[in-house]
């Protein structure tokens, strides 16, 4: 798997206004696991060598790569320049990392495109049966903003709550995920904890977590 690989685009659609799915050829001889990432870049003149993290969201025996990418318009960077991207185009890749693994069961906490590592997994659990006392807790501005929340429904059930940080909407909160609304749901803090968003979200989360007598051991970010 060493070396860059150049990967045709097969199919691309948006998600969200600003969230768009990329379905790419798979190189032989890949492999990853749920939550891992790789580098991405945009084969064009200029942007070759401008390497982004990008998480994995298929699953490893699956045909083709997929990639659920959020699309930052406002800014002349990567992912302007993916949003502009069609089937047909071509991406560069590289490497595979992540410290976002499953460990096992426990309490997954998400801030808006921080559900990608997320996805990966769920979806293994998903396939495998194994979706037994896992939980997420998946906190976004608006509900539009929500990826793939019909799918997170079916894996998931009633052990999936949406937070809305900027609107109320029937029958979900309209609150942060801040210490109060952790004692609220969680209760019981001698669990497993994932915990993936922007990075004032992950500072702020474990922060409770551990306030909350959450061990450090048992936090994965």
């Amino acid at each position: 798997m060493s070396g860059i690989n150049v990967l045709k685009i097969l199919n691309t659609e948006y998600l969200t206004h600003n969230v768009k799915r990329f379905v790419v050829e798979k190189p032989k001889d890949w492999s990853y696991t749920p939550g891992q990432a790789t580098h991405l870049a945009v084969n064009l003149p200029g942007w070759e060598d401008q390497w982004r993290p990008f998480t994995f969201t298929s699953l490893n025996d699956w045909e083709y790569i997929e990639f659920i990418i959020k699309i930052y318009d406002a800014h002349d960077g990567v992912t302007k320049q993916l949003g502009k991207l069609n089937a047909g185009a071509t991406i560069l890749m590289k490497d595979v990392f992540g410290t976002i693994t499953y460990r096992g069961p426990g309490i997954f906490l998400a801030g808006g495109a921080g559900i990608t590592p997320f996805i990966a997994i769920f979806r293994a659990l998903f396939f495998s049966g194994n979706m037994r006392n896992v939980g997420l807790i998946y906190s976004n501005h608006y509900h539009e903003d929500v990826i793939l929340h019909q799918e997170l429904s079916q894996m998931l059930g009633n052990a999936y709550a949406n937070v809305f940080t900027k609107e109320g909407v029937v029958g979900f909160a309209e609150k942060r995920i801040d210490r109060k609304f952790l004692i609220e749901t969680i209760r019981d803090f001698d669990s497993r904890f994932y915990v993936c968003g922007p990075t004032d979200f992950v500072t702020d989360i474990t922060g409770y977590l551990t306030e909350l007598g959450a061990k450090t051991s048992s936090i994965i970010v």
